[in-house]
């Protein structure tokens, strides 16, 4: 899944020293910036400063692995870079991928908003060749100064699309390459399209329920615990994925998905359907039953479920949350926003339930620790729960810094028994990935955990042509 590309890197080699580790990198002295500049030393320096979280004008997601390294060393030139890390990370591999100029980070402003309106600058097998707000439309086009194999296609168009015009538009030849996502409609209607398939891969993504652990009303894990054996999670799934041939299998670990090495089915006691046992939690927090529902203090127990507005499966999943939780005495209301807030309320914290889907990466560790590790003061919020312990904290440490991979599924499966048991997440299943795509479109559509190269997409030739 992990491999490295030759038209960038060389070598990478790593070594642990004492309690700390090196990675030598051996650039490719051929790659180059759009704008002609050579990748090197400085690139790397200015990442690392920049995400490892020591300066807070720099408006970051995560900091891990990059708060690890101790200093960037420029080697023998400026292709040979030397990273030092003060404590062993085994997710190394994970870092400076992608890697960025030296100018978006140079300095807070350019990393916040120097992006915003396009990117300046790039280094592949294209270039960012026009922006078109009216059309929404991002045009691609083939960089000549790409040092790699030539690309063989002209342009690449990225276009903005309601979702709901997004088949008709495959349908009539518009679009070449569309996300089905979960919607069975959009399935059926690009499958009847001509020229056209659809292309499946297990991916590393999950869909979820994030319970507030930080808000009023699930800062119990009583409540919390009984909210989750009032969910069905086998029924939830057979809704969202009813029509779309792929089975409904539910997800027991919060880290890995199922078709991943270190995958284990975690899930226990905390996973199952069982509302009478989440009634008997509920009356252990003091929440009486009264009427149809449970009232603690005077206060009826309702639940805030935040969906995006015109998504059809969030509000789907709000329905039957809501059926179900109606069952153990829980109110639930349906609150949709507009898409471009859903986030913006869930990292305030205004929310008690909120749907959505993890995009995994072949990092679990690293990629999942800042969700699932105590939120720290003035960071960007990623842990939307706002829960966590110390121990899942400490045991998360241990799985980043484990060398031997048997150890490291060891500890995260370790860590993630402890979240199932702070009940701060519901993971529902593994999100399939299902792309429309046409026919003699090649190399590219669902890739799983591999990313495409990007040189190689094209148009397959007709074998009945000559040549």
């Amino acid at each position: 899944m992990v491999h490295r590309v030759p038209e960038y890197l060389h070598s990478a080699e790593v070594k642990r020293t004492g309690r700390g580790q090196t990675v030598v990198y051996r650039l490719n002295p051929e790659a180059r910036w759009s704008d002609g500049r050579a990748i090197g030393y400085r690139d790397f320096a200015a990442q690392a400063r920049a995400l490892s979280g020591r300066d807070p004008r720099y408006e970051i997601a995560d900091d891990t692995g990059y708060r690890r390294i101790a200093r960037v060393e420029r080697g023998a030139d400026e292709q040979v870079v030397k990273v030092v890390f003060a404590r062993p990370y085994a997710d190394w591999r994970r870092l400076f991928s992608p890697l960025y100029p030296a100018a978006a980070y140079g300095d807070p402003r350019a990393f916040n908003t120097g992006w915003l309106e396009r990117p300046p600058v790039t280094a592949g097998p294209f270039r960012v060749g026009r922006v078109d707000r009216t059309a929404k439309t991002i045009t691609l086009v083939r960089d000549p100064g790409w040092w790699g194999r030539p690309a063989k296609l002209d342009r690449i168009v990225y276009r903005a699309m309601d979702p709901m015009a997004m088949p008709g538009a495959f349908a009539n030849g518009e679009v070449g390459l569309m996300e089905v996502g979960l919607d069975a409609g959009a399935l059926r209607r690009v499958r009847a399209a001509d020229g056209g398939e659809v292309r499946r891969a297990g991916g590393p993504d999950s869909r979820v329920f994030t319970l507030n652990a930080a808000g009023a009303v699930l800062s119990d894990v009583r409540v919390r615990r009984a909210v989750m054996l009032g969910l069905d999670r086998d029924a939830i799934a057979r809704s969202d994925l009813v029509g779309l041939g792929v089975p409904a299998r539910t997800l027991g670990n919060h880290f890995y998905v199922g078709t991943q090495p270190g995958y284990r089915d975690n899930s226990g006691v905390h996973g199952r359907y069982d509302p009478a046992a989440a009634a008997r939690l509920l009356d252990a927090a003091g929440w009486a039953k009264r009427g149809r529902h449970r009232a603690k203090d005077g206060r009826t127990l309702a639940l805030r479920f935040v969906v995006a507005a015109g998504q059809p499966i969030g509000g789907r999943e709000g329905e039957l949350a809501r059926a179900l939780l109606e069952r153990i005495g829980v109110r639930v209301d349906i609150e949709p926003v507009p898409a471009d807030d859903l986030f913006g309320r869930i990292t305030r914290g205004d929310f008690d339930i909120a749907p959505f889907s993890w995009f995994g990466t072949p990092f679990p560790v690293s990629s999942m620790r800042a969700v699932y590790a105590r939120p720290r003061e003035g960071e960007v919020r990623q842990n939307y729960s706002g829960g966590g312990t110390a121990t899942i904290d400490a045991t998360l440490e241990k799985a980043v810094t484990a060398g031997d991979p048997a150890e490291v599924h060891t500890l995260v499966n370790r860590a993630d028994r402890l979240v199932w048991q702070e009940a701060l997440v519901l993971p529902l299943y593994q999100r399939p990935q299902l792309v429309a795509a046409r026919v003699d479109l090649a190399n590219i559509g669902a890739c799983g955990f591999h990313q495409p190269a990007y040189e190689d997409i094209g148009f397959a030739q007709d074998a009945s042509e000559d040549g």
